[in-house]
């Protein structure tokens, strides 16, 4: 499902309720294709939709009422209490029975309607009644309310503002319990598509097995605490008995640098057995600008270290929503900028110093290089961007056709927008984000570029798309999109191929620029 037709931000609610419904229907498109695990699309629609429907008549109906639309208000609950009803006869019946299919059926058909008219109608009548100013308060109120919604639906508890007030709270209890006992709550954050390759498969079921609560519907705090892909990765390591310490390496120190914040903390991880001054790799670990730390993104620095030969530098940058943009992008450059003029310090070659990145990692590695060349710097010898942000649009096919995917979902890229750009509402069109903008002329002597995108990730379509900008601007680019895996899985290598061969090929491109290329000054 396309974005709406009119501008929103991330944090508005509009914006937020078009999210879950991207999520829904690509969940439909699959249970209409007999693909996947139907068993838990179900669940995880039924999932959904129940948070969604809480939120929406405990926030925006009510608001609607209020702004003069009552009669609109009182329809689209009268839609939710026939989804409700619909989800609960799915609940009591079993995949492949007649009457689980036909209630699937006419919910596919009822929640598509209901969409449709939300989206073409409501939203934009309600934008317009209740102001634009208003809509990431909303916004704010709608996550808040799908924190603490019944995980399961309830057609005969009230759906007014007090009635959700009143019964919720003992329903959600309830609804835990229920989650527990049955098991559903094991693989809610799984990707049940049929998409995935057997290991990712793995990966992801593993994780959610770990029971994480979607970090979309939480504050940053509480998402920080969630598990995480490394968690899972542990995990299957355990369950087959297989090491489950770090990748060794030659040394790793948690160093300070001055930073444009205060003292910058950083992370040098040095080869075995290295003589005389080797290349550098600055690699900057993701996480949306809010998520994450260098810890999260140990194994990728290891693998790069170890099938390069070269040091690896990871910053510590300043995260959102302590500190918005561009903290983060002004942290990363003034971390290559300090390798470059110390790379001797640490046993460097500071002619031999390139630059990459995974998910924003790789926005802030590539925005980097581009403030470089601005400058007239001497910029990296090379970069890799793997599965980078391009722009602060929904853009692209992968924005449909994955929006549904684990671990970064339509819902969660909004999400952590609403955070990176809280009080900066033109930060996302700023050209270190959207670097789409960049004409030709602006990209034009960007050193030899590696873009890697994978199939499930809502990313995939502008991190491809950028890789054509950079090559009709006559940069040496190579894409590679890798089938069968999802976002964050290059850290994966332990256990999964693909990202083994990821990695290959990282270091592959890193290493042909440290043999001959030659750091061009810009200008």
């Amino acid at each position: 499902m396309p974005p709406l037709s009119y501008e929103t931000l991330p944090g508005d609610v509009d914006h937020l309720i078009a999210d879950d419904h991207a999520v829904v229907e690509r969940q439909f498109q699959h249970l209409e294709a007999g693909r996947g695990d139907r068993w838990v699309l179900v669940d995880q629609v039924s999932f959904e939709l129940a948070l969604h429907a809480d939120a929406e008549e405990s926030v925006v109906y009510p608001a609607m009422a209020e702004a003069g639309e009552p009669d609109e208000a009182e329809h689209a609950r009268r839609e939710h209490q026939e989804m409700k009803e619909l989800l609960v006869r799915l609940r009591n019946s079993e995949p492949g029975a007649a009457e689980f299919e036909q209630a699937l059926g006419t919910l596919i058909s009822s929640v598509r309607h209901h969409v449709a008219e939300e989206e073409a109608d409501f939203l934009p009548r309600f934008r317009q009644l209740v102001g634009a100013g208003r809509m990431a308060e909303l916004g704010r109120q709608f996550l808040a309310a799908k924190r603490t919604a019944p995980t399961y639906a309830h057609p005969n508890a009230p759906s007014g503002r007090m009635g959700h007030k009143v019964a919720d709270l003992a329903a959600a209890a309830v609804d835990k319990v229920r989650d527990t006992a049955s098991g559903r709550i094991k693989h809610l954050a799984t990707d049940p598509s049929g998409h995935l390759d057997p290991q990712a498969q793995r990966i992801l079921d593993a994780f959610s097995g770990l029971k994480p609560q979607p970090p979309e519907i939480l504050t940053p705090v509480q998402a920080r605490e969630q598990p995480t892909q490394v968690d899972a990765v542990q995990r299957i390591l355990a369950e087959d008995g297989r090491p489950t310490h770090p990748e060794p390496v030659g040394s790793v120190e948690n160093v300070t640098i001055p930073g444009p914040g205060g003292e910058l903390p950083v992370r040098i991880y040095k080869p075995r057995n290295a003589t005389g001054p080797v290349p550098v790799v600055v690699w900057v670990h993701g996480g949306g600008w809010v998520l994450f730390t260098v810890d999260t993104y140990d194994a990728s620095c290891r693998g790069l270290v170890n099938k390069t030969g070269a040091i690896v530098v990871s910053p510590e940058y300043r995260r959102a929503p302590e500190d918005v943009f561009p903290a983060a992008h002004d942290d990363v450059l003034a971390t290559f900028r300090w390798v470059r003029a110390n790379a001797g310090l640490i046993g460097g070659d500071p002619d031999r110093v390139a630059i990459g990145g995974e998910s924003v990692g790789g926005t802030m590695a590539a925005a980097t290089s581009w403030q470089l060349k601005r400058a007239g710097e001497r910029l990296p010898v090379a970069q890799v961007l793997v599965y980078p942000l391009t722009t602060g649009e929904q853009f692209g096919d992968s924005m449909t056709d994955a929006a549904d995917a684990r671990p970064l979902n339509r819902p969660l890229l909004s999400w952590m927008a609403m955070y990176a750009f809280e009080g900066v509402p033109d930060g996302a069109k700023d050209p270190r984000v959207d670097l789409l903008s960049l004409d030709a002329t602006q990209l034009t002597g960007l050193p030899p570029t590696l873009v890697i995108t994978d199939e499930r990730d809502v990313l995939r379509s502008q991190g491809g798309e950028f890789a054509r900008h950079l090559d009709a601007a006559g940069v040496a680019t190579t894409l590679t999109c890798y089938d069968g895996v999802m976002h964050e899985f290059f850290g994966a290598s332990a256990v999964l191929d693909k990202a083994q061969q990821a990695q290959q090929e990282a270091a592959q491109h890193l290493r042909d620029a440290f043999q001959t290329g030659v750091p061009a000054f810009a200008g």
